[in-house]
């Protein structure tokens, strides 16, 4: 692991390279820990380095009496305090074989990551960080994250710490587990890129592709439309347009198991029952709107809190295997 100070060979002093492999935020919390297992084991798996990084700002307290102004907390000891943190997280994964390095930051940490996430492949953090004042080495970045990193976004939560584990509660937890990936699509572009990455780490994960649609049962919600849906026919046409994207998917991924289910219920139920026993669920940060969005509609943020494992969030991205996807069959229209 390279020390947080060192600036390697050829790079300009004060300048530390940008990362291109997993970043993931680490604080000392159980969250974190969570966070840095997944993230060091999907670095195994895909090959690539891992980036640890903590954030901090130095607070400032109001003083009070006389002399009035302001106090701040000593920067080397808050540091020396985030390299220990730094430290011992290392220490965790040191059995994985696989390059790592650690950067401790001062600075906002959701800024930090966001600024990060623009050169690395996946940036991993835990459900929520530590709260009261070591909060602030890395805090709740959870919330702004997703929506607005460059790169997909991993969250783990703390309910994926047995699975992640070690010995017979490991096992246990692994046993209720499938070898299945599942990605919720409503038939949006943005799904399908999502849909496209989450085939891609099935295949690399040896993986099943479970792909989820879920319809909102009718509510009255569906009032204002002028004649009554004929719930029927709206779930033929919806599996008419998901057979044309399991051939679709099928033609980029041979060699991958594919399955598809159409269910009736809400996006967020149906992804987090699913997070229960799938490796990892994919979906993109928000889907259609209107009508169309019952299928899918805004459900990232719904899904990410009550998850039970972990959940990857992806932004929208031209992908040109997109641009063949007509023709194997209707898509669906807004």
């Amino acid at each position: 692991m390279s020390s947080p100070e060192e600036t390697p060979q050829g790079e300009t002093p004060g300048k530390v390279p940008s990362p291109t492999g997993i970043v993931v935020g680490i604080d000392g919390s159980e969250q974190g820990s969570c966070a840095l297992i997944w993230a060091a084991r999907e670095a195994k798996a895909r090959k690539v380095p891992l980036h640890m990084v903590t954030a901090y700002t130095v607070p400032i307290f109001a003083a009070s009496g006389l002399d009035g102004g302001y106090a701040t907390v000593d920067d080397d000891v808050i540091r020396q305090g985030a390299e220990a943190i730094l430290r011992e997280a290392a220490g965790k994964i040191a059995h994985l074989d696989i390059e790592i390095d650690a950067r401790v930051e001062n600075g906002d940490a959701a800024g930090v990551l966001l600024e990060l996430s623009e050169t690395a492949e996946l940036l991993v953090f835990g459900s929520r960080g530590r709260g009261g004042f070591i909060g602030r080495l890395l805090g709740n970045v959870s919330t702004a994250l997703p929506a607005h990193a460059k790169c997909p976004t991993v969250t783990v939560p703390l309910s994926c710490a047995p699975r992640l584990g070690d010995g017979p509660e490991a096992e246990a937890a692994e046993s209720k587990l499938e070898k299945v990936v599942t990605a919720g699509v409503d038939g949006s572009d943005q799904a399908r890129y999502a849909v496209l990455l989450a085939a891609e780490q099935a295949e690399r994960s040896g993986c099943t592709l479970r792909i989820i649609c879920a319809v909102q049962p009718y509510t009255g919600s569906l009032a204002w439309m002028p004649a009554p849906v004929d719930r029927e026919a709206l779930f033929s046409e919806i599996q008419i347009q998901l057979d044309a994207g399991e051939k679709w998917l099928r033609n980029h991924f041979p060699k991958l198991p594919i399955e598809v289910r159409l269910l009736e219920g809400s996006a967020v139920d149906a992804l987090v029952t699913a997070s229960e026993t799938s490796e990892l669920v994919v979906m993109g940060t928000r889907g259609r709107g209107g009508f169309a969005g019952m299928m899918l509609g805004s459900t990232t943020d719904g899904v990410r809190h009550h998850a039970k494992g972990p959940i990857m969030v992806v932004r929208d991205r031209e992908d040109p295997r997109q641009g063949d996807r007509s023709a194997f069959g209707p898509l669906l229209q807004a």
